[in-house]
C-alpha cells in the first residue's frame, strides 16, 4: 500500500492540472476520444474508485503535474474508460507523448521491483528528489536501469535487409536488431547481431540516432551498415524469413512511431525513382 496518502504531498498542493498514467500490469487506462487516447486528469484516482498500490512523482511537464500509478490486478475499470496496452496505443496518441508513457510504465515497474533491496534484502526508501531506491542496511543505491540495444539498416546496393521475427505474432518485417553485450561496443554489436541472425558481415556502421523504447526497458541506438559479404543463413531461432527489398517492393513494415520504420523510411527516400 502507499505510504502516504498522495494528498499529503505538498506537491498537490499547487493548482496545475494533475494526469495519471495508470497501470494494471502493463496495461494504461485511458478515454478514447476521436481516435485519440486520453488519459485520466482528475486530483487523486479514489475519484475514479481506484485505489493505488504505489504512486510515482514524474514532475511537471508543459506546466502540467503528472504521475504513474501502479494498479492491482483487480482494479476495474472506470465507466467510459479501458486499459490498453502499449502497442495499441501507437497511431492514438503522437510520438513524443507515446515516449512519456514509456519512461512512465519504466518508472512504475522500476519502483514495483525495487521495494527491496537485491543485495541484502533489506526494505528499500526513495530518495528525495530523484529517482533512486537506498538501503540502509547496506546502503547500496539503484536507479532505474535500461538496457542498451541496437537497431540497424543494411544495405546492399539498392537493397534493404529486412526479416521476419521468430517470436512475434506481428506480420511485418523490420530491420534486424539485438541487445548490447557486456564489454562489448555499439558499432561490435551491430556486427555480431548482423552475423549471427542472418550470417552476413557488414561494414561502415555509421550512427543514425537513436529511441527510448519500453519493451521492456530499452534505449534503442540506430545505425546504418553497408553489405560486405556473405549470404543469408538465418538463425531461425529468431529470424523466420530475411531478404533483401528494393524501395518499391517493401513489405508490411513496422508503425511510423518506431525508429526501425525511421530507418526504413531513411532508406526508401533514398531510393526514390
Amino acid at each position: 500500500m502507499m505510504e502516504d496518502s498522495l494528498m499529503k504531498d505538498s506537491s498537490l498542493l499547487n493548482k496545475k492540472p494533475i494526469f495519471w498514467f495508470a497501470f494494471r500490469g502493463n496495461d494504461l487506462l485511458v478515454k478514447i476520444e476521436n481516435d485519440k487516447a486520453i488519459i485520466p486528469q482528475v486530483e487523486d484516482l479514489q475519484e475514479l474508485n481506484l485505489t493505488p498500490v504505489r504512486v510515482q512523482d514524474l514532475g511537471e511537464r508543459y506546466d502540467n503535474q503528472y504521475y504513474s500509478a501502479e494498479l492491482s490486478n483487480e482494479a476495474v475499470v472506470p465507466e467510459g474508460m479501458e486499459f490498453r496496452g502499449l502497442r495499441q496505443l501507437f497511431n492514438l496518441v503522437d510520438e513524443e507523448f507515446f515516449m512519456f508513457i514509456g519512461r512512465a510504465i519504466q518508472i512504475m515497474a522500476w519502483d514495483k521491483t525495487h521495494q527491496f533491496c537485491g543485495q541484502c534484502g533489506g526494505e528499500t526508501y526513495k530518495l528525495p528528489n530523484e529517482f533512486g531506491k537506498a538501503c540502509p542496511k547496506c546502503k547500496l543505491i539503484n536507479y532505474p536501469r535500461l538496457s542498451p540495444a541496437v537497431i540497424m539498416a543494411v544495405t546492399k546496393g539498392d537493397k534493404l535487409l529486412l526479416a521476419r521475427n521468430a517470436k512475434s505474432n506481428f506480420p511485418f518485417y523490420s530491420v534486424l536488431a539485438g541487445f548490447v553485450e557486456p564489454g562489448e561496443t555499439l558499432e561490435q554489436c551491430v556486427a555480431r547481431e548482423v552475423m549471427e541472425e542472418v550470417g552476413i558481415k557488414v561494414k561502415n556502421i555509421k550512427y543514425f540516432g537513436s529511441q527510448p523504447w519500453p519493451f521492456p526497458n530499452s534505449l534503442m541506438v540506430g545505425f546504418t551498415a553497408e553489405y560486405d559479404s556473405g549470404e543469408i543463413n538465418i538463425d531461425k531461432n529468431e529470424i523466420a524469413e530475411a531478404y533483401w527489398f528494393s524501395a518499391d517492393s517493401m513489405p508490411q513494415v513496422p508503425n511510423s512511431i518506431s525508429i526501425a520504420r525511421s530507418l526504413i523510411d531513411w532508406y526508401v527516400d533514398l531510393n526514390k525513382k
